[in-house]
C-alpha cells in the first residue's frame, strides 16, 4: 500500500507541475495593448518592473497613444533588448 501512496503522491505532483507551466506559458503569450494596459498587465512584460511601467503609462498620457508596438522604445529605459524580448506580445 505504501507503494501505491508514493505513486499516487508522485502523479498528483506532476499533474500539478503540468498545470502549473501551462499557466505561465498561457501567460507569457497573452497579448498587451500598450496604450490600455494597467501597471500591473504591463509588468508581464519581460524585463518591465513596477516603475518602467509607470514610465510607459506616464508617457502614454503625456504624448498620447502608441502608434506602434515599437514606439515603446520611446519610453525613458526601454530599449532594444526589452523591444526584442518582448515584440511579440505588445500591441497598440
Amino acid at each position: 500500500m505504501n507503494h501505491f501512496r508514493k505513486q499516487i503522491y508522485l502523479a498528483v505532483l506532476v499533474t500539478v507541475a503540468v498545470i502549473l507551466a501551462g499557466t505561465c506559458y498561457v501567460n507569457a503569450m497573452e497579448k498587451v495593448n500598450i496604450n490600455t494596459a494597467s501597471v500591473e498587465q504591463l509588468m508581464q512584460l519581460d524585463r518591465v518592473g513596477a516603475n518602467y511601467a509607470q514610465r510607459i503609462i506616464e508617457y502614454r498620457e503625456t504624448h498620447g497613444q502608441f502608434k506602434a508596438p515599437e514606439e515603446i522604445m520611446k519610453v525613458k529605459g526601454i530599449g532594444k533588448k526589452t523591444w526584442e524580448a518582448n515584440k511579440d506580445r505588445i500591441v497598440v
